[in-house]
């Protein structure tokens, strides 16, 4: 079994690159064009790209979670101990904050800028609940139906989630709490942040009830 340094350290690689890949595609395409419908497609395809190969690369070192709702599931199942559960949201948060920091050096602007992109309000919040719940029930449905399509899965509906919910689908508290470091394309103000990571780990929990009750006697993933 990979040791616990190995997988912390690929959690925080995996989320940091996706966080750099999440914040610099969103400069790249605020800078390209003034359309907003081609900016979000110009931030969606990279991030559904860099997913498949972060996945298909870290899966085997570390599960490849890189986001805490996953983890959360995953420790609710028995699939790991709370305090290795904490440090892989500690790192995986580390790591996104990190990612902004990169994202932001490699287009030569401030390393950490306060988000000020205004996302809250009911449908937004249940915007992320909807989010997360799809990806976390694509995680554990898929991991029990067809494991090697998973790096796919997850990419397609990542990329379908950007368009249809209003909050273009964070999905994930730690690439919250990195997007609130940005006040380019991807971010969000700060004050924002714990509504949103309340309902992404309340949608994860739900997801994990779904699949219990429609797949009982599957093993956990």
């Amino acid at each position: 079994m990979t040791s616990l340094s190995r997988r912390l350290t690929a959690e925080a690689l995996g989320t940091g690159l996706l966080v750099a890949t999440v914040v610099g595609s969103g400069i790249m395409a605020e800078r390209l064009t003034g359309d907003t419908a081609v900016a979000l497609l110009g931030n969606t395809l990279p991030t559904g790209a860099i997913l498949f190969v972060l996945i298909t690369l870290l899966a085997p070192l570390s599960g490849a979670h890189f986001n805490p709702a996953v983890t959360l599931v995953a420790a609710m199942q028995g699939a790991m101990s709370a305090r290795t559960a904490g440090l892989y949201a500690v790192v995986q948060v580390a790591g996104g904050v990190a990612g902004t920091v990169l994202a932001h050096l490699m287009f030569e602007t401030a390393p950490v800028v306060a988000g000020v992109q205004a996302r809250t309000g009911g449908a937004q919040w249940l915007s992320e609940g909807v989010a997360t719940f799809g990806l976390v029930a694509t995680i554990l449905l898929g991991s029990r139906v067809r494991p090697p399509a998973v790096p796919a899965l997850v990419a397609a509906y990542i990329m379908a989630a950007y368009w249809f919910t209003a909050s273009t689908s964070f999905a994930n508290p730690a690439v919250t709490i990195a997007r609130s470091l940005t006040d380019t394309f991807s971010g969000i103000r700060p004050e924002d942040v714990p509504a949103f990571v309340v309902a992404q780990c309340a949608g994860a929990v739900i997801a994990l009830g779904l699949v219990r009750w429609l797949l009982p006697n599957e093993k956990p993933a």
